[in-house]
Order: structure tokens, then sequence, then C-alpha cells
């Protein structure tokens, strides 16, 4: 029997937010990747890496401030330190939980770069918070740089970078050959190391990209047959956090227009996971779009939780 094809993204709740809640969380992760496995899953993994890639970036930052002969760390290069570690631990817990339910199968992770364009709206208008909080001296000195600051009352300053749109997956090729070869793969971690192409060179960007957006590409680039979404909830909600919460198993993407309309989904959180499926179901009209917890993924499977998404 020939395997489905999947994307798996995981949320924050997946990885956790220092290293050491992220060695914890990501063995209860491996439990539920593996039950897709176990299910008959081809897997593509992809990941957040919000908390992951401020860390580093402060690490960073606070390196230079205490040895000078130190440079700080380009975004670029901060998203690619964190999708090396992220991976490193997914692939490990995966692997080991994969081998003691006497299933043996290679899981690898690629560093992945994502072009973006130098001109998108996103870089004039920054919105994604990184890094730690500032004085308003330090402030200053970033604005010098041309960076942008945003104020918290009460506890200072911090840099906002943009969040362009994906353009293309780099090493998509790689990706696809080792997923056909029946290979596990970790790719576009945290959506992917944003880079410009200039001429032949590819140059790192001061930004990050959305998660569920590469998510979304990525799973149409590999015309998966389902894009598995898991976030904190167990399923999507309309009037959500009110008392008229409505639970929905399904929808399709029409449906999920509409209530984009009504402004049904929060901006940063549930909005980008219905985009990325719309991208997705406009790439494959033949996939579908599974949007759950990481808890409930496996009653999900059976139709008991979760949200489907249908062309």
């Amino acid at each position: 029997m020939s395997k489905k094809k999947a994307v798996v993204s995981l949320g924050h709740e997946a990885l956790g937010y220092t290293t050491l809640e992220q060695r914890d969380a990501v063995k209860i992760t491996a439990g539920a990747l593996a039950d897709l496995v176990e299910a008959g899953y081809q897997l593509t993994i992809t990941h957040s890496n919000g908390p992951q890639v401020s860390m580093i970036h402060k690490a960073m930052t606070e390196l230079r401030r205490v040895y000078i002969d130190y440079t700080p760390a380009p975004m670029c290069v901060c998203s690619a330190m964190s999708q090396g570690y992220v991976g490193y631990d997914i692939q490990n817990a995966l692997r080991a939980e994969l081998l003691g339910r006497g299933i043996s199968r290679p899981v690898s992770t690629i560093l992945t770069q994502v072009t973006v364009d130098p001109y998108d709206e996103a870089f004039y208008e920054p919105t994604k918070v990184i890094g730690r909080y500032m004085s308003a001296e330090d402030a200053e000195i970033e604005v010098k740089k041309g960076n942008y600051v945003v104020e918290k009352p009460g506890k200072g300053f911090r840099r906002v970078v943009a969040a362009p749109k994906p353009i293309d997956i780099v090493e998509i090729d790689a990706i696809r050959t080792l997923s056909d070869a029946g290979q596990i793969v970790i790719a576009c971690g945290g959506g992917g190391i944003p880079v410009i192409e200039q001429s032949h060179a590819l140059q790192g960007a001061s930004a990050v990209i959305e998660k569920d957006a590469i998510a979304g590409k990525l799973a149409g680039e590999l015309q998966a047959d389902e894009l598995i979404i898991l976030t904190g909830v167990p399923c999507v909600y309309r009037h959500f956090g009110t008392p008229d919460q409505e639970a929905l198993s399904s929808m399709t993407t029409a449906q999920a227009r509409e209530l984009m309309t009504q402004n049904q989904f929060e901006a940063g959180t549930m909005l980008p996971k219905i985009e990325a499926a719309i991208a997705y179901l406009e790439k494959n009209p033949a996939g579908r779009v599974l949007i759950t917890s990481l808890g409930t993924v496996t009653e999900a499977l059976k139709g008991k939780n979760g949200t489907v998404i249908t062309p």
C-alpha cells in the first residue's frame, strides 16, 4: 500500500520555549509523529522557531556587548542556527521513538533557504518582535542602524523585523528527493532562512517568514496528499473565545474565505493557518488540510476531533 504524503507543521507547543523545555517537549512530539508514521503517512516536517530564534538573536547581541571582538549575528544566521538545533532535537527524538516501536526510518534535517522579494511591503512595515528588551539609548542606536523598534510601556524597547511572503524554496529538489526515497525530512524550519537573490548569489535578509505560509507552500510544492497543522487548540472555532464559541469539524475553502471576511480568525494565530490551507488547496485541489492540536491528532485522524478543510 502506498503511503500518504503529508507535511506536518509544528507550533510552539511542540517545542517549548527554552532549550530544556524543548528537550522534553520533542519527546512528546515524537510520539505523535510516530503515530502518524504508523498510520501510514510519509512525513515531511516543518516547525516554528519564534522563541528559539529570538533567544539566539538575544544571545549573539549580548555576546557582542560583552566581547567587542565578536560581531552580532544577522537574522538570517540566527534562523539557520535555530533550524539546526531544533532539527537536531526533533530528528533524534523521532528516530529513538520509531526504533522503540520497531520502525527503522531515516530522519534528516535540511537547512532550508527561502527567497523573498526585497520590495515586499512587509519590509516597510515590520511586525515580528524579536530579541531582548532595550533601553531608549540602545533603541536609538538600532534606529540609527536602520532597524525598527517598538516600545512596550514599562518594559522597554524591542526590535521588530519584517515577515515577507515566501517565493521559492531553494532546496526543494533535495527535500523532494529524500521524501520520495522514503525518508522523513525536517525542512523549512521557522519559515525557512530568508534570502534575496542577487545575480547568482543568495543574500540573507533581515526578516523572518511566517511558518504557516511556508508549510502551505511546501505541501503544495511536494504535492502532498495532506497538510496537517498542529497548533494549541483541538480544532478551528467560530466566535473563538466568546460564549458563542462553536467548533468547526469541517469547511470548504469557500466557507473559510467567508469566515475570513467576518474576521472570525485572529491575525497572527489562526488566520495564517487558514490562509496556508487555502494556498495549499489551490495548488493541490486533490488534497486536504487537518488543523488540530498535538494531543488530539490521533483522535483527529479517526474523525473524532480537529477541523478538516477541503476545496
